[in-house]
């Protein structure tokens, strides 16, 4: 068969949109061409028309629709139009919840092959492009995601040819001769504004880059805590981009050369998406973009490639999780275009990466925080992750690692997460269902709001420390390291020789208020598989409103200035909270304690009384050089 050359047919193709869009017929399956990339020229001609169509089913990833087309489907006389939405959410929320008998779930990654095995035949795609080059290829610009697929088993292509369509490198181009259909339409592509950061995004922000290293390959799902953390992310370096969507945030950091794409095990240089949402800006900055690299979803959404990337991050936002784990999701607002039908793709294949992390990421309440997003159980709305593949966990009160924990510790770690508000009934609801022992009581500790500032981290002998305050999941941890201590060790911190650590007596080191009583930890290792190596208290006297302070360094760790950054620490918070000074009680031959106390730049008062030395200093009374 004699190939035509593409310049003799373009004028033979070229047809408006009405009647581009007569050459549907009836009872045919219709893909729209998805995002930011529908075709809007083309929709409008078919709305218009709808009354000369019945029975066409409309194909697409839920969208905000510039038309209603689900909304003329939803009614009950309609013979012109049904529509199928791919999207694996709760479809709760009130504007989905009238049209969730159209929603297909399904993980992303999986649509390609549908359309391709023509197990769901596409008798007409409808898309976007760019205009041809000299060789006659058209870019699908902002959405190549499932698009590149509907074309290549699609029965008839009718493209809307647009000039204000970037032209997107990669795997994204698609011949005149491979169309039927050109309406040449020039429009502004669909934009979607960047949600205001939130005082709660900005805190979960925090938390979430702590766990982001220099070198990994990041993906987001959109949303407003999203681009709070990627504001976040300006300190980092040589990051990645492996992900669904680009969005502005992204765009910002290339522009700061805080993403290059570097350190990528595949696609080395590049920012690989298969779709865009933005500003007109962010579509500008795309086209021709060598830096650029768009590849349809069954490539960008497969978990083994995704796996490909060492240090790979997944970042996606829950609309709820439970006491056990389980996430749900859904399409808010400002992040409709997205649905939640990548997550789990993501979400395993970072998982599945060497160093890989998997992050769920929610603000802790709702409806103007009178109800709490961290439930018992969730019962009455989708589970879009399952517990086994929910792994860190963050709010504006922390960050947990659910991995490998049992349900009793998955339980206490999204308490303590959960607005203080609401952890006494979380705490109740979790004994009744079994999920924590009848023996856990409420502990005023439960309000207390994790202080982040006192975080830091150090280098010591080549390896990160993190300087943290005690959470409530820390239990177990600074069981272990007392364990671990050597008898002298044990003898200088508790002034007598302890041969057991139980629960209940160390509870008041983990079980703190961060104000009348705060344990600072140095620990090294993964969120949630850390090991304490030092652990430094502080209790207050309600008597004297004087704080006692006690240290103890794991062997091997010693004299090497863990104990005096800690002390640093308390005395921070201690001054910070209204404290007057410190107290410590102290062995007489316990001589590194003792020094340790009298580098305090506060007058240090000492009294002995046998082999017992009491320190005491007030930070009103400094000690001036």
């Amino acid at each position: 068969m004699k190939t035509e050359y593409w310049p003799d047919t373009y004028l033979a193709k070229r047809k408006t949109p009405q009647e581009a869009v007569g050459l549907l017929r009836p009872g045919q399956r219709v893909f729209i061409g998805s995002s930011c990339g529908e075709p809007q020229a083309l929709v409008r001609a078919l709305v218009e028309g709808c009354r000369h169509f019945s029975d066409l089913e409309i194909v697409r990833l839920l969208s905000l629709e510039s038309l209603p087309l689900s909304f003329r489907a939803a009614e009950d006389d309609c013979r012109n139009f049904s529509v199928r939405s791919f999207y694996l959410g709760s479809a709760k929320s009130s504007t989905l919840a009238g049209y969730k008998r159209f929603m297909v779930p399904i993980n992303l990654s999986n649509i390609p092959r549908l359309f391709l095995s023509r197990r769901l035949p596409v008798n007409v795609a409808l898309i976007q492009v760019s205009p041809p080059d000299d060789f006659g290829w058209m870019s699908l610009g902002i959405s190549v995601d499932i698009t590149m697929a509907a074309v290549h088993s699609a029965d008839l292509v009718i493209a809307q040819a647009n000039p204000k369509m970037p032209r997107v490198l990669g795997r994204s181009f698609v011949h005149v001769n491979d169309v039927d259909a050109i309406v040449e339409a020039e429009e502004d592509l669909l934009t979607v504004e960047q949600p205001p950061d939130t005082e709660s995004a900005i805190m979960i922000g925090r938390h979430v880059t702590k766990l982001v290293g220099d070198g990994a390959t990041i993906q987001m799902s959109l949303g407003a805590a999203t681009g709070a953390i990627l504001e976040s992310l300006s300190e980092k370096n040589d990051l990645g981009v492996h992900t669904q969507f680009l969005s502005e945030g992204i765009l910002h950091l290339v522009s700061m050369g805080v993403i290059n794409n570097r350190k990528k095990e595949i696609n080395s240089g590049k920012c690989v998406a298969s779709a865009a949402i933005g500003s007109q800006n962010l579509y500008e900055f795309l086209d021709d973009n060598p830096g650029i690299a768009f590849f349809p979803s069954d490539y960008v959404n497969n978990p083994s490639v995704i796996a490909q990337h060492s240090r790979m991050v997944s970042i996606n936002v829950a609309l709820a999780v439970d006491l056990t784990g389980q996430a749900a999701a859904d399409a808010l607002p400002f992040s409709h275009f997205t649905g939640v039908s990548g997550t789990m793709d993501f979400i395993r294949g970072a998982r599945m990466a060497e160093k890989g992390k998997s992050i769920l990421m929610l603000a802790s309440t709702g409806q103007g925080g009178r109800q709490s997003r961290i439930v018992p159980l969730l019962q009455d709305t989708a589970v879009v992750v399952p517990r086994g593949d929910v792994h860190y966990v963050a709010t504006e009160y922390g960050v947990v690692n659910l991995f490998g924990k049992t349900l009793e510790e998955r339980a206490m770690a999204m308490i303590s997460i959960a607005h203080p508000d609401f952890r006494n009934e979380l705490l109740d609801q979790a004994r009744e269902a079994g999920l924590v022992s009848a023996s856990r009581t409420v502990d005023e500790s439960l309000h207390g709001v994790y202080p982040l500032r006192l975080e830091d981290i150090r280098v010591i002998d080549g390896e990160e420390v993190l300087i943290r305050p005690a959470k409530p999941v820390d239990g177990r941890l600074i069981q272990e390291h007392f364990y671990s201590l050597d008898h002298s060790d044990v003898v200088n911190r508790f002034l007598y020789d302890k041969l057991r650590f139980a629960r209940d007596d160390v509870s008041g080191m983990y079980e703190v208020d961060y104000i009348r009583n705060l344990t600072v930890l140095a620990v090294t290792g993964e969120l949630g598989y850390e090991r304490a190596v030092a652990v430094g208290s502080y209790f207050l006297d309600p008597a004297t409103h004087m704080a006692e302070v006690a240290y103890s360094v794991a062997g091997g760790w010693q004299r090497k200035g863990l104990s005096a950054i800690i002390q640093e620490k308390l005395v921070q918070a201690a001054r910070d909270n209204g404290i007057l000074g410190l107290t410590a009680y102290v062995n007489a031959g316990n001589e590194a304690m003792i020094r340790l106390f009298k580098k305090l730049p506060y007058r240090v008062r000492t009294s002995l009384d046998g082999q017992l030395v009491t320190l005491e200093a007030r930070f009103d009374e400094p000690v001036h050089d």
